[in-house]
């Protein structure tokens, strides 16, 4: 069984950063995707920023230039680096992995980030 642990949100004024981490464990085939979804109040979960086994990154628009992604294989963990936060960031950060092509995505429990106007 594959779980995902979260950590590091928080409260943040805005123009603030914060980082985000995530820790898998269990048995999945290689290669991956890990990557962090967000949902606000009122919204659908949505892609913040994916990262596979080989590096290659994606990023929703809005956060382009303010956030970086990473990821360890060795150590299974991805991070989210998060600067220069706005209020509509505020939302609960989920982590997320699966393996590459089509396999089962497993998330993990979340974690708040608020961040204050």
């Amino acid at each position: 069984q594959v779980q995902l642990v979260e950590s590091g949100g928080g409260l943040v004024q805005a123009g603030g950063s914060l980082s985000l981490s995530c820790l898998a464990s269990g048995s999945i085939f290689s290669p991956t995707i890990m990557g962090w979804y967000r949902q606000a109040p009122g919204n659908e979960r949505a892609l913040v920023a994916d990262i596979t086994t080989g590096g290659s990154t994606s990023y929703a628009d809005s956060v382009k230039g303010r956030f970086t992604i990473s990821r360890d294989n060795a150590k299974k963990t991805v991070d989210l680096q998060m600067n220069s936060l706005n209020v509509e960031d505020t939302a609960v950060y989920y982590c997320v992995i699966r393996a590459l092509p089509r396999g089962t995505r497993y998330w993990g429990k979340g974690t708040l980030v608020t961040v204050s106007s």
